[in-house]
């Protein structure tokens, strides 16, 4: 009996510390599973936090219209969608809608992932885009010869009659431009002069206020990712973000189709020669109707020219005259005014094509000066060439019809007495002959044709083989 008890407590025993022993070897796989995951998990901690996504780019080349602001809207939504690393704006354009990129300015300031706005290549001039889109950025940056501002002031107050009330649209934007580059801690001494009176800073000069009124100049795209890394981001929502940019690659943000034709049509100078092309083409219909052929190439023209102006701000006193000026040219070829008509007209077309765009509301934009002058020559030749055919057509005898058999020679084929028959050009035709009887065989010249008879005049000798 007691030997039953003593196997029966060691056999307890055992159990007992064997499920202590397996209790304590799994609380030790627990702790040492804790360790390798704030180990080798720690690292990984701070990446998930931020959620590092892609490195985009988005390109602007062109006047900055309300059409290019949608495109650059796209690219930061995707941005902030995909929490990209972040967005780079390069501008390598000048010319710019103020009514269309303030807006997007203050859009880029509040941005949930950082934005990079990069004025590149060598020698661009950014122009108003670049002085609101360098300060809204976190991270602005310039290639090396590269400007921004204008001559003119940033803010258009044209419409506005109140020197009270101009002085405050003015202060309004120094203010808005002032606090985005203090918040980046980048200077703000060249603002008022910028938005009263203009200014252009080049990166140099940019580089040498104190503080610096950038934050970088880099040569190329490569060398701004590399420039990029490490730098630290403070977000609209206080959250800070440290670059992670070495060595990456930026995805480009391309316009679709549908973007790229309207990113062509409100560019000025496409605006301006569609619209030209449009008049060319109604105008050749009304002279040489083609049924319908060239007035519906002509109206599809014109919307185009038309879609471009709804983007940019248009003087309208110049659209009216650059009409009046077609029609002037066009008239010169009905009318004989010896090319006064076109002089006018050239010389209204020049003035009306360089002021067409409101360069208060949109500085830079303009149409090209070598498209105003390549309209103007081609001009030129088309009316030269068009007075020409007119004066030689003027000036031709008919080659067809009744009147074209006069000067022409005739035999006579029925004895003219003054009345018979000749034969001319193939035909028969009934004569009289102002040189009294001729024989039959005998030549004879058609001065007249008077109702189906011809008038003829002897030669005084026969006519060459």
């Amino acid at each position: 009996m007691t030997l039953k008890v003593t196997l029966s407590g060691m056999a307890q025993m055992h159990k007992n510390g064997y499920h202590e022993s397996m209790k304590l070897t799994a609380v030790h796989i627990i702790i040492r599973l804790l360790a390798v995951i704030v180990i080798f998990g720690g690292w990984s901690v701070p990446a998930a936090a931020q959620g590092r996504g892609p490195l985009l780019l988005v390109e602007v080349d062109e006047v900055i219209s309300r059409f290019t602001v949608d495109h650059l809207r796209q690219a930061l939504t995707q941005a902030e969608a995909s929490n990209a690393e972040a967005l780079i704006i390069r501008l390598g354009g000048s010319g710019a809608v103020l009514d269309a990129v303030r807006p997007f300015a203050a859009e880029l300031a509040v941005a949930k992932v950082p934005v990079v706005v990069y004025v590149a290549p060598t020698g661009t001039a950014a122009g108003a885009a670049g002085a609101y889109l360098l300060s809204a950025a976190h991270i602005a940056a310039m290639a090396p010869e590269t400007s921004f501002g204008t001559p003119n002031p940033l803010v258009s107050t044209a419409g506005l009659n109140d020197e009270a009330v101009r002085a405050r649209a003015r202060e309004e934007v120094a203010a808005q431009l002032r606090g985005w580059n203090e918040e980046r801690g980048r200077s703000s001494g060249w603002i008022d002069r910028a938005v009263a009176e203009g200014a252009i800073i080049d990166n140099v000069q940019a580089l040498a206020l104190e503080p610096p009124a950038i934050d970088l100049v880099a040569r190329e795209l490569s060398e701004l990712t590399t420039l990029l890394h490490g730098r630290s981001v403070r977000l609209a929502d206080a959250s800070e973000r440290v670059l992670e940019t070495l060595g990456r690659t930026p995805t480009t943000v391309a316009p679709t189709i549908w973007q790229r034709l309207l990113l062509l049509l409100a560019n000025p100078t496409v605006a301006f020669l569609l619209l030209v092309m449009a008049a060319i083409a109604i105008y050749a219909e009304l002279l040489t109707p083609t049924i319908g052929a060239l007035a519906g190439l002509g109206v599809v023209l014109l919307v185009g020219a038309l879609t471009g102006f709804t983007a940019l701000p248009i003087n309208w006193l110049s659209l009216f005259g650059l009409m009046l000026a077609l029609g002037l040219i066009g008239a010169d070829l009905l009318t004989p005014s010896h090319g006064a008509l076109t002089i006018g007209g050239l010389a209204l077309l020049v003035i009306s094509a360089l002021t067409l765009f409101d360069s208060a509301q949109a500085p830079g934009v303009s149409v090209a000066p070598w498209a105003v002058g390549m309209v103007a020559l081609t001009v030129v030749a088309f009316v030269a060439v068009g007075v020409t055919l007119i004066v030689r057509t003027r000036d031709k005898a008919p080659e067809i019809g009744q009147e074209a058999l006069v000067g022409k020679l005739a035999e006579v084929r029925k004895r003219l007495e003054p009345e018979g028959m000749v034969f001319v050009e193939g035909a028969l035709w009934r004569a009289v002959s102002e040189s009294g009887d001729i024989e039959i065989g005998d030549y004879v010249r058609v001065t007249g044709v008077y109702q189906l008879r011809l008038t003829v005049r002897s030669l005084d000798e026969p006519p060459e083989a």
